[in-house]
């Protein structure tokens, strides 16, 4: 069997490094790239979570509300339409539609 060295010392040790360095490196490169899921993953959790919560004022970014303060707010103006939908003594949209109509009715139609 042959020496695996080259017979120069200082070679010896420059080819040991250099092939120390490419398997650190490989082997950071290989974690790095099964590790971008997870790390992925975890944004869109972290995204999520915020969008959830909501956030708070930073400067120059306006705070955005969560989920359940803009649901309440959707449901409070969805309130508020359906208000106006239905007849209710004369304040409502509906209500002035109706009278509109029963005008209208009343100029067309021959007494």
């Amino acid at each position: 069997m042959s020496d695996p060295t080259t017979g120069a010392a200082s070679l010896d040790a420059i080819l040991l490094w250099c092939g120390a360095v490419v398997t650190v490196a490989g082997a950071a490169g290989l974690l790095w790239r099964t590790t971008r899921s997870a790390r992925r993953l975890a944004q869109r959790v972290e995204d999520f979570v915020d969008d959830w919560q909501g956030t708070a004022d930073r400067p120059g970014v306006p705070g955005r509300a969560g989920v359940m303060t803009r649901l309440d707010q959707i449901e409070h103006k969805l309130a508020a339409v359906q208000h106006e939908l239905h007849p209710n003594s004369g304040g409502s949209l509906r209500d002035a539609v109706d009278r509109v109509d029963q005008r209208t009715a009343r100029h067309l139609d021959p007494p």
